[in-house]
């Protein structure tokens, strides 16, 4: 996760061999990956930003190619991620002619066709509606949760990070500034209040106005709980991160 700009496009890139790394090295799958050469690719599947597709191609036939390049052979490889990924009704559709939503889900299927241990998507909801971006998220979890699939995903929506992913890295200025479970993210961005609200039964309806959770306990206490913003921890983490004068 990160700003536009961040470095989140070369890491992936750096990941798939596109790019070289001007220090260190990176690992995929425990193996080495160098520019140009031989990497786990059999067990990766990969969709950089918008997928491509032949426009005059249709569903079926972009499927078709891919097929041909992996070395798999017949139809069942090509039926079995149509019918996963829901796209039977277009089976037949031109490629160009397909919503964005269903452009990105022939650019999943192309990726998952062979069946990968690792998908690594760039920014997959950018130029998706709401409604698509509900959809790819639904899709992705299912993937992980159903197939044991582990998915390494980039995105500056951080919305879609957090109810997505289970360990999220804020990367500014091309370096790893904080990793942290998504649990952990819930917790420190969380502060627990205890009051006394003694004879002033209004208190919890002015607390909740101001949009804080507010719990009685046995003890009488109220249990006031505020939740620091997503954007707000975001942006705070980073400037934590720039190095100070002096």
């Amino acid at each position: 996760m990160g700003l536009n700009g961040a470095g989140k496009t070369t890491v992936i890139r750096m990941l798939l061999g596109l790019a070289r790394p001007s220090s260190g090295k990176v690992f995929l799958e425990g193996m080495p990956i160098l520019s140009g050469r031989q990497g786990p690719w059999a067990r990766v599947g990969y969709l950089v930003e918008m997928p491509y597709s032949y426009p005059e191609l249709s569903v079926f036939e972009n499927l078709l190619v891919i097929a041909r390049l992996r070395n798999l052979r017949g139809k069942g490889p090509i039926d079995q991620i149509i019918e996963q990924l829901q796209l039977e009704p277009y089976r037949h559709v031109k490629a160009r002619n397909l919503s964005l939503g269903n452009a990105q889900r022939l650019g999943l299927a192309k990726a998952l066709m062979h069946r990968p241990d690792i998908l690594i998507l760039d920014e997959p909801t950018n130029g998706l509606d709401p409604a698509g971006i509900v959809e790819v998220r639904e899709m992705l979890r299912a993937m992980a949760k159903d197939q044991g699939i582990t998915i390494f995903i980039s995105s500056h929506i951080l919305g879609e990070i957090s109810r997505l992913a289970t360990r999220i890295g804020i990367i500014h200025q091309g370096r790893l500034i904080q990793e942290i479970d998504a649990r952990e993210l819930d917790a420190v961005r969380s502060k627990k209040l205890l009051l006394d609200p003694g004879d002033r039964p209004a208190l919890v309806e002015g607390l909740q106005k101001l949009g804080l959770k507010v719990a009685q306990r046995e003890d009488q206490l109220l249990e006031v709980m505020q939740e620091e913003e997503l954007e707000s921890y975001f942006l705070r983490i980073i400037h934590q991160s720039q190095p100070t004068d002096g």
